[in-house]
């Protein structure tokens, strides 16, 4: 089967030489012209342009269908523990907030979403306060030093049953 496969007599075709005077079709300036950027050889339009009209990113924005999904994701500004452990201003026992961080330019502004990472070790009682989220190492992490994290929970199994178990005493009343 695969020894029987001859190689197509139209791909070892060579292509058309350019500049051979008259005869050849394409004399003169090879077609090219005289002078000009469009005459060099180095020249070329990208694959993405579409000339005169009006290039697909302008247009898509324009439709009723298109969102713009990057947008609409939450992005969280990581944080991580180590850093807040080896910074100096910084206190055992410091609450941790949106404005701390931003004050101490971790974050870009205490408006963003601020998610607490488990990166390195911690040794300082921290506790967290008014934060978006917290990765389950970073939690693990500060409870057994001793710190707190208020204002948001993370989805673990215990929480996930006392969740259940309220919707389900709440459904009986």
């Amino acid at each position: 089967m695969l020894h029987e496969l001859t190689k197509s007599p139209w791909r070892s075709k060579p292509g058309k030489k350019l500049g051979r005077w008259n005869s050849s079709g394409a004399w003169n300036y090879s077609g090219k012209w005289i002078k000009g950027q469009k005459s060099r050889s180095w020249w070329s339009v990208p694959a993405w342009f579409e000339w005169w009209q009006t290039p697909l990113y302008r247009r898509l924005p324009k439709l009723r269908w298109f969102k713009r999904y990057f947008k609409l994701l939450e992005h969280h500004e990581p944080v991580n523990v180590g850093l807040l452990e080896s910074d100096d201003r910084i206190k055992s026992w410091d609450t941790i907030t949106k404005e701390l961080l931003a004050q101490f330019w971790y974050i870009r502004k205490k408006d963003n979403r601020v998610k607490i990472l488990g990166n390195w070790d911690l040794k300082k009682k921290l506790s967290f306060d008014g934060l978006d989220a917290i990765s389950s190492s970073a939690l693990t992490k500060v409870e057994a030093v001793g710190g707190t994290f208020s204002g948001w929970a993370p989805v673990t199994e215990k929480w996930a049953e006392s969740t259940e178990q309220e919707h389900e005493e709440q459904s009986e009343e």
